[in-house]
């Protein structure tokens, strides 16, 4: 009785009780499958991630009050940070040819008439459109006489802009930003959501001075933004920054910084990081549901021997040898396993592109769940296929035909 014969009765015999093949299938097209799309989204997550991430400009450095790592925004209330610490930078700095100091409060109430809602509000350097490269797309821009005179104007977002004013030009309008009256000189041009998820359209822009004076009524800033002339002079930039606030904010080994600095090299790192380990996250629980298909699998096909006790029986005695049920059975596990497994791969697949097509979820079809078939099929039908074909080959002939 040759393999390939042998391995032919096992196809064969797949075809005896089809549901049963299912339900041993099931849990292979279902890890699988579960792979596939979890692989597709995250690979989608991270190239958004990355282009998101590949926006932010790699001659920036960001000085953020409040201290710890992974912090890429300032935290609020913390008062860490001063105007004077950003004129100590710009004066002990070298190669640097733009900077911003930004004090921001997020969710203030905003009012046009009967219209209310609430938005960010960031109190800026005329340097703002340049620095964070988002010009304004109608009307003007804040400007250094507004600093000098504390003047009362805004510039709103084009959310804000249409919760307020619908379809009506906004400039010129007064509209409260608390209780504090401003008027509206410029509309930023729209960006969408931001990296944080939320939409970077809901927000005003207000003088510095007019911000930390009238409206915020404090004496500190939220963060410093210094462009370098070049990247190569962003590590040794970063080193002085470090070192200068340390001194000035009287900070000494083994306390920690009560500022954070953020480059582009950083946000990289942090947000490949989350990725790597949410996608770990999702593979191994879809790890865990092809564990779980390939436990049914192995007691579907304990049944089976039980049920075909007679048949094997039947084989022994007109000459079949223990390797051959053995071949056999194992064949079935395999044929199972690979059947199952090129389904889920074909459904995970199909449920990317649907996903991709008829949803906001990004997805990014991923080759690997394809180049693992074969040899997880493998694995899988020989790990959970061999108890039960080990079983079948040692029945006694006698016994099994009784």
């Amino acid at each position: 009785m040759s393999f390939l014969w042998v391995a032919a009765e096992g196809i064969c015999a797949l075809s005896a009780n089809k549901l049963r093949n299912f339900l041993m299938m099931l849990g292979m097209i279902v890890g699988v499958a579960l792979l596939a799309v979890i692989m597709a989204v995250g690979k989608g997550t991270q190239q958004k991630v990355i282009k998101r991430v590949d926006t932010w400009p790699i001659r920036v450095i960001k000085v953020n009050a409040g201290g710890g790592k992974g912090y890429t925004r300032p935290q609020a209330g913390v008062a860490t940070l001063k105007l004077e610490d950003a004129d100590a930078i710009r004066d002990r700095i070298r190669g640097w040819d733009l900077m911003l100091c930004v004090a921001e409060k997020r969710g203030l109430p905003m009012k046009f008439g009967s219209r209310q809602c609430q938005a960010d509000v960031f109190a800026v350097e005329p340097t703002y459109c340049e620095m964070q490269s988002w010009p304004v797309q109608e009307g003007e821009e804040i400007g250094t006489e507004d600093i000098r005179t504390m003047a009362r104007v805004c510039v709103v977002g084009t959310t804000l802009a249409k919760t307020l004013f619908g379809e009506d030009n906004p400039i010129g309008e007064y509209i409260y930003i608390g209780k504090v009256r401003f008027r509206v000189k410029g509309i930023l041009k729209s960006r969408g959501i931001g990296p944080g998820g939320t939409d970077s359209d809901n927000r005003a822009l207000i003088p510095l001075t007019t911000g930390m004076r009238r409206l915020f009524n404090q004496g500190y800033i939220s963060y410093v933004r210094v462009r370098m002339k070049s990247v190569a002079a962003v590590p040794n930039a970063v080193k002085t920054i470090r070192q200068l606030l340390r001194k000035r904010h009287h900070i000494s080994p083994p306390e920690t910084d009560d500022f954070s600095i953020v480059t582009a090299k950083q946000i990289a790192e942090v947000a490949r990081g989350i990725s790597r380990t949410l996608t770990a996250v999702l593979v191994a629980l879809a790890g865990l549901s092809l564990l779980v298909g390939g436990v049914v699998m192995m007691n579907i096909l304990l049944i089976s021997v039980a049920e075909r006790t007679k048949e094997i029986g039947l084989r022994r005695a007109l000459g079949a040898t223990q390797h051959a049920i053995l071949v056999q059975f194992l064949t079935e596990a395999l044929s199972v396993t690979l059947i199952g497994m090129t389904l889920g791969a074909a459904l995970g697949w199909s449920v990317s592109v649907a996903l991709r097509r008829y949803t906001p979820v990004i997805t990014e079809t991923a080759w690997e769940p394809f180049a693992l078939v074969i040899p997880f099929a493998l694995l899988f039908g020989v790990a959970f296929g061999v108890h039960p074909a080990r079983r079948a080959a040692r029945l006694h002939p006698v016994e099994a035909m009784r």
